[in-house]
């Protein structure tokens, strides 16, 4: 069973950035957007798998199905690989929405859930050396008391009402931008609930509520508590 990981945060807060900290010999990334990667020096350490270069350890794909694939194929042909990151996942059910927005009936919502269940257990069948973060963006909501909750990011109730994305997770980790007492911008991820969003962690995992954004970091604390 592979370690699994789901980091929520605005856009800009980032979730994306949190990535160069780790080893790129030993990542694998699924840019399901497809976009550049916000730091210097991504173009030289991922490159694409394609057939001319099977070793690369970039993938940009959307659809489930491909995602999936993905996933299966580091698990089974790419054993250096230790890290799997899969960006934005967000956007796997709202290019999804889009592509099927022509069909009527409920019947797709259930299906765009039942896909996002899917790839978010996948994690549990692969191997034990393997940890996958899934990057996504964060939205507000209410609860059933009419409070503000902030939680991921879905393409609406109808999927809400048939998933709780989190509930697939041991831990779910916030992105947010602190300001210090020198007036500067601290990046960070919030490790426990803060009474508004469906943030979780294991008691002891981490030692502070506010880390860095450093996901080399979250692996490293997460190693030693399972020591």
């Amino acid at each position: 069973m592979a370690n699994s990981i789901l980091i929520i945060a605005d856009s800009g807060t980032g979730k994306s950035t949190s990535i160069r900290h780790l080893d790129p010999d030993e990542t694998f990334i699924i840019n399901i957007a497809n976009k550049p990667l916000p730091f210097k020096g991504w173009k030289s350490n991922y490159t694409a798998i394609n057939k001319e270069n099977p070793k690369g350890n970039l993938a940009s794909s959307s659809s489930a199905a491909g995602i999936m694939k993905a996933i299966t194929h580091v698990d089974q042909k790419m054993p250096k690989i230790k890290t799997l990151v899969i960006d934005d996942w967000q956007y796997m059910s709202s290019f999804e929405y889009f592509d099927r927005a022509n069909e009527k009936g409920y019947d797709k919502f259930t299906q765009i859930a039942a896909n996002l269940a899917t790839v978010a257990k996948m994690p549990k069948d692969l191997r034990d050396d393997l940890t996958v973060i899934f990057l996504t963006h964060s939205e507000d909501s209410t609860d059933i008391n009419g409070n503000r909750k902030i939680k991921a990011k879905t393409i609406g109730k109808m999927i809400d009402n048939t998933l709780t994305l989190e509930g697939l997770f041991s831990i779910v980790l916030f992105g947010k931008v602190n300001k210090n007492d020198d007036g500067e911008l601290e990046y960070g991820f919030e490790t426990q609930n803060n009474g508004e969003n469906t943030c979780k962690s294991p008691q002891g995992m981490f030692e502070d509520f506010f880390i860095p954004n450093n996901l080399q970091y979250v692996k490293d604390c997460i190693k030693k508590y399972e020591e």
